[in-house]
């Protein structure tokens, strides 16, 4: 497999895995690792920047999200959005560790952008949860092998 083909495929799935597309990049890593013909911390590293640069794009989005909010492609819908802001409002900032999780994460990334999170620190903080969830999944997938 060329290396620009899989760098470049699993950063686009993990990139559009943290917007408005249903996708899994969980198993994209995966299969990469499996492969074995790519150094972990790369696979790692690539997925991790797709990923994180897919959440600031839902941060963005959030801080138009009023005049989005009605629009269809918008990424999340009314209930989530609801459920995500009390989650934000209860918690704050450190909310965005779960950003890693399926279906809470995405809407926890635009109501930061709402909310006027400021962007180092949604940064910063979604990287560490987005890196966390990769170096799990790397780790239990090499652990299987």
């Amino acid at each position: 497999m060329d290396e620009f083909a899989a760098y470049g495929g699993l950063f686009a799935i993990a990139f559009a895995a943290a917007t408005i597309l249903p996708m899994q990049s969980e198993a994209a890593l995966a299969a990469l690792l499996m492969n074995g013909s790519f150094p972990t911390a790369m696979l790692i590293a690539v997925a991790s920047l797709g990923n994180v640069l897919g959440s600031v794009v839902n941060w963005i989005i959030g801080r138009g999200v009023e005049q989005f909010r009605d629009r269809p492609w918008f990424p999340v819908n009314a209930a989530k959005l609801e459920r995500a802001t009390k989650w934000y409002s209860r918690y704050g900032r450190w909310s965005l560790l779960l950003s890693w999780m399926p279906i809470v994460g995405d809407p926890l990334t635009v109501v930061a952008g709402a909310l006027r999170e400021p962007l180092w620190s949604f940064v910063a903080i979604v990287a560490v949860a987005k890196v966390t969830r990769y170096l799990v999944i790397a780790g239990a997938t090499l652990n299987l092998m």
